[in-house]
């Protein structure tokens, strides 16, 4: 599945609720999902780590949607590598 038929999939499923809910609603419901991935990699739970990705990419996704991205096209700010240094991998400096 591409990342269009993803974000056309989880509109058909929520959009009407996350249209109602808004950007701000909808926006909490995403960081609360992240809290949940950062839990199950600080208890480095492989069983709940999937099902944790794939909640916090559901939820980008609508989020996107109700912003009228589409998310296919903006990934390919990275097709040429980093945008800042234009390599791949990344040969940017940073403070670490």
């Amino acid at each position: 599945m591409t990342i269009q038929e993803f974000q056309k999939l989880i509109e058909q499923i929520y959009y009407a609720k996350d249209k109602k809910r808004g950007i701000t609603g909808t926006y909490c419901w995403f960081i609360e999902e992240v809290g949940e991935l950062a839990r199950a990699l600080r208890q480095n739970n492989r069983k709940d780590l999937a099902a944790e990705f794939a909640d916090v990419f559901a939820w980008l996704v609508t989020l996107a949607s109700l912003c009228e991205i589409d998310l296919e096209t903006a990934t390919k700010k990275y097709q040429n590598g980093c945008p800042k240094c234009h390599k791949s991998p990344c040969v940017c400096e940073e403070n670490l």
